[in-house]
């Protein structure tokens, strides 16, 4: 699928308004806290701590490094966006160092919780701009082709380790704040990639479908959907209802569902990025009969 230019200028303000939130966030509140929240980011506090190393220099080496060992390795095409990425990160983190600027908080706390949303917000931008900025991420690609072990696992072992470290040479009431900000950077990546809604999603089961679709139509102007189903121990198969509604309207679905149907089986769950007709499009049901 070949990109147009409005869509990589995009991508290029993602990848650089997302590089620019992990630098503050390390630097103004993760860093001067001794925060090593996993990722090159975290193992370079811990050098800092123990050997006088730059942050923003070995975060810098360290990533062009990795990308080069990437491609001799894993043979993957990166693209520029990623070189961009890993070049622009720690030079933004070195530009805080050489200027000093002051941590927004020494409350580790505080550091933990902002620090580690506005590291989760960042790469959350980073990975909606389709780029990365290198990091352990590869080095857990390069540990799951040579070990086999599930891409996941490695990352967490690789994250894992150096929050063990920053607890053995800090303090384990540093390594647990680490861990408060790890969790919640890993949060924060999932609010930006699939946003933040109210909607639900229900499953209706019920002999009396015709009739809850006409109920839903008229009362809540929602569509439904139909999908195929059958009991896993009676195998009588009967079409399920898919309904997505705002939050607002689940309470007057469930009550359309008892009154039309009280032995019907209904599901609710969360719906995250609801987009079609009805939701991010105009409605196109409304004369249905």
């Amino acid at each position: 699928m070949t990109s147009t230019r409005q869509e990589v200028v995009r991508d290029y303000v993602y990848l650089l308004l997302g590089s620019l939130f992990v630098a503050s966030a390390f630097s103004l509140f993760l860093a001067p806290n001794q925060l090593a929240s996993g990722g090159v980011s975290g193992l370079s506090i811990v050098l800092n701590d123990l050997f006088g190393i730059s942050p923003g220099l070995f975060q810098l080496v360290a990533n062009v490094l990795l990308l080069a060992i990437g491609w001799m390795i894993l043979g993957m095409g990166f693209g520029v966006k990623s070189l961009v990425g890993s070049i622009f990160l720690p030079v933004v983190i070195l530009i805080y160092e050489r200027f000093e600027v002051p941590a927004a908080t020494m409350n580790p706390m505080l550091a933990a919780i902002f620090g580690g949303a506005g590291v989760g917000i960042g790469l959350g931008l980073i990975f909606k701009g389709r780029a990365s900025t290198g990091g352990m991420d590869l080095i857990a690609q390069i540990l799951h082709r040579f070990t086999k072990l599930p891409i996941h696992l490695c990352i967490a072992l690789l994250d894992g380790t150096i929050v063990i470290s920053a607890a053995i040479i800090f303090s384990l009431e540093i390594g647990l704040y680490a861990l408060v900000a790890l969790f919640i950077t890993i949060k924060m990546i999932d609010i930006v990639q699939l946003g933040i809604t109210n909607d639900k999603l229900a499953y209706i089961i019920s002999d009396q479908r015709e009739a809850l679709v006409k109920e839903i139509f008229q009362t809540l102007d929602r569509g439904a959907t139909e999908i195929e189903a059958a009991g896993a121990y009676t195998r009588k198969r009967k079409p399920m209802l898919m309904v997505v509604v705002r939050q607002g309207e689940i309470t007057t679905l469930k009550e359309i569902v008892k009154h039309i149907d009280p032995e019907a089986f209904l599901v609710v769950s969360e719906a995250h990025e609801v987009l079609g007709l009805g939701f991010t499009d105009d409605k196109r049901y409304r004369n249905v009969p």
